[in-house]
């Protein structure tokens, strides 16, 4: 299965993942996980997960709000242009727009 990192962030004690893939049934899934203590906010013991499941059928309607032809493969688009610092961009977007999507979130 091919995954797609889109943020591997590090400062000092603070750490943020973010990555892509696609599961069997072809749904983009979206895995984050925060560690460190600026969870403070959402978690008592320093760990925020949570996850985006975006169902085949709309990942055209992702890769055009992504200014994408809604045929390209979406994990290359991510891969290419939503990593690193612009993939905050890319989950406002995702949380702005009316794609639907499946939200999972667990914090200690």
């Amino acid at each position: 299965m091919r995954t797609v990192s889109l943020r591997a962030e590090h400062d000092g004690r603070d750490h943020r993942y973010l990555r892509a893939t696609l599961n069997t049934e072809g749904a983009l899934v979206i895995e984050g996980q925060d560690l460190g203590p600026k969870t403070a906010l959402v978690s008592s013991d320093g760990e925020y997960e949570w996850s985006h499941t975006i169902l085949r059928e709309h990942i055209p309607q992702l890769l055009i709000l992504l200014g994408e032809p809604a045929d390209a493969d979406i994990l290359s688009t991510l891969e290419r242009h939503w990593t690193g610092p612009r993939s905050y961009e890319w989950e406002s977007r995702i949380s702005e727009s009316d794609i639907p999507s499946a939200l999972w979130i667990w914090s200690g």
